[in-house]
């Protein structure tokens, strides 16, 4: 195989894109992914049973993160690597379930001022399947829609 060839692969993968329009600066937006104790207030789906986030974040490129959290009565957790950290613009991070390790997928945070605000655009790419892209286009839908709450309060 060649190298272009094997280039090309996660290509071919399931994506998705998600944009908001929050209404903070990207200073606060990013303070939001990126320190632990903010993260653990919005992080996660509705279903989320409160106080259960936990979040253990090395933020440097090659660092590790891991966040946990208890939803509809099941422990979930994920974790990955930065590959890239740009602050108050870019996180780019892999992405995988302690449940599924083998299923890593990677996420891409842009932010940008727009206005008084910022427009986040939300990549996660590479994943194994059209259902994976699917069920994850619905969590982080709530997710986001969370986030945007915990910035205006």
């Amino acid at each position: 195989m060649k190298s272009s060839d094997r280039d090309a692969e996660p290509a071919e993968r399931p994506s998705l894109t998600l944009k908001r329009r929050l209404n903070a600066a990207p200073e606060k937006v990013y303070a939001a992914w990126a320190d632990p104790q903010k993260l653990v207030q919005w992080f996660g789906p509705g279903s989320v049973e409160e106080g259960s986030v936990k979040a253990d974040i090395d933020l440097r490129v090659g660092g590790r993160y891991r966040i946990s959290f208890n939803a509809k009565g099941a422990y979930n957790e994920v974790g990955g690597v930065y590959r890239e950290v740009v602050p108050n613009e870019r996180l780019v991070f892999s992405w995988a379930w302690h449940s599924t390790p083998e299923r890593e997928s990677l996420v891409t945070i842009s932010m940008k001022p727009e206005g008084s605000g910022t427009l986040l655009t939300f990549l996660h790419e590479q994943f194994a399947d059209t259902t994976a892209r699917d069920n994850h286009e619905r969590g982080w839908t709530e997710f986001l829609g969370k986030l945007e709450s915990y910035l205006e309060s």
